[in-house]
């Protein structure tokens, strides 16, 4: 019977883990997954050549003071207007890597330059 109980905890354990790292309708992402989604998206964005050098670094830059942030808020625990001003600065990045992405700036061709 112990031997059928401890895997059995241990499964369920891991299945209680695995569905409060996914968002809910309406609820909040976890931290890590939403670092993980932004980070790649610029390195996608360079590597498919829709971000310039200099746009990805800057990204990189802010993503970089979010993670700050963020490690800051962490060391006494998140509280309600933390994880709010994390939700938003989160979204602020999201929309500046689409908008980098889609602004017709190329890393390959003629186009290496910003337009003025």
């Amino acid at each position: 019977m112990k031997t059928l109980i401890l895997p059995l905890a241990a499964a369920t354990a891991l299945a209680a883990g695995a569905a409060s790292a996914q968002p809910y309708h309406g609820g909040w992402t976890p931290i890590e997954r939403r670092l993980e989604r932004l980070d790649h998206r610029i390195d996608q964005g360079v590597r498919s050549g829709q971000l310039t050098p200099a746009e990805a670094e800057r990204l990189h830059r802010q993503f970089e003071r979010v993670v700050r942030i963020e490690a800051r808020y962490a060391r006494n625990g998140l509280s309600n207007w933390e994880r709010r001003d994390l939700d938003r600065r989160f979204d602020q990045l999201a929309q500046q890597i689409r908008w980098e992405r889609r602004d017709g700036d190329r890393r390959y061709g003629w186009n290496d330059y910003p337009r003025y």
